[in-house]
């Protein structure tokens, strides 16, 4: 992988995590549009590159929130709200974790990681998007712990690609009645232990592996691809969390909407 490669990549990867929009499919649209071949090795390590960029990402951007939640569940013994904010994080996850652990290789086994998937995936989350916008549920104060065991229940199916992870997550919200207000915020903070899991047991592959070293990616690719993603992932963390406040996701919707008619069209033509 060139510098330029890399480059283009992990902008695409910084901007897409937070956008409703699927980072792994855009990820594989622009691969086989730059007729990108790289081996095995080279696309784990620039996966595991990107995701913990655009992880610090979240945490610079959110940090006054990161703050404020270790700050209440460590300094004290009693139960406050930033326990009970902490524990609907851990609740969230309880899905991610059964599905990356026991089921992760299974799912890419069985549907793939082609354009045909992605663009059915897209045509999906383009559903998903236009759904929350136009219903109307009830509103909710607070996000309840069922709610959140059910928003980590569609992170945990957004490993597919072309399904986003924000995009499910924070629909599936709306969706719910929780406000967007604090959609947004639950939504980027629910994902940071996950994808730093999910980077930690890739890197255990390298660790017992050590050829794949050796196959992976240059100096060069490797710092510009993290550069990359954490820059525009600061950008990108930033401006859905306004996008999500002001309810314009419907956008989103039609822009996925076209893009995986295409995708599909392309794939299958």
């Amino acid at each position: 992988m060139s510098w330029w490669e890399a480059l283009l990549l992990g902008i695409l990867q910084g901007l897409t995590e937070y956008l409703p929009v699927s980072s792994s499919g855009h990820l594989t649209i622009m691969q086989d549009i730059m007729g990108l071949q790289i081996s095995d090795a080279a696309k784990l390590e620039f996966d595991v590159i990107v995701h913990v960029a655009t992880v610090l990402s979240t945490i610079v951007i959110l940090w006054k929130e990161i703050e404020w939640l270790f700050k209440g569940t460590f300094t004290t013994l009693q139960w406050n709200e930033e326990k009970t904010y902490v524990a609907k994080i851990l609740v969230s996850m309880i899905p991610v974790f059964i599905v990356g652990m026991f089921f992760k290789d299974y799912v890419e086994e069985i549907f793939g990681s082609g354009l045909t998937i992605v663009g059915v995936c897209l045509l999906i989350t383009a559903l998903l998007l236009a759904f929350s916008y136009f219903a109307k549920p009830r509103q909710r104060e607070d996000i309840s712990y069922g709610h959140a065991f059910i928003i980590g229940i569609a992170q945990a199916v957004a490993v597919l690609p072309g399904l986003s992870r924000s995009g499910s997550t924070i629909a599936t919200g709306l969706l719910l009645g929780d406000k967007k207000e604090k959609l947004a915020q639950f939504s980027f903070l629910m994902v940071i232990i996950p994808i730093l899991g999910e980077a930690f047991l890739d890197t255990i592959k390298f660790v017992k592996d050590p050829s794949l070293i050796q196959n992976g990616l240059g100096v060069a690719a490797v710092v510009i691809g993290f550069l990359a993603a954490f820059i525009s992932g600061c950008f990108a963390c930033k401006f859905m969390i306004n996008i999500v406040k002001k309810g314009k996701l419907i956008w989103f919707a039609v822009y996925c909407a076209v893009l995986g008619a295409a995708v599909l069209i392309y794939s299958l033509c």
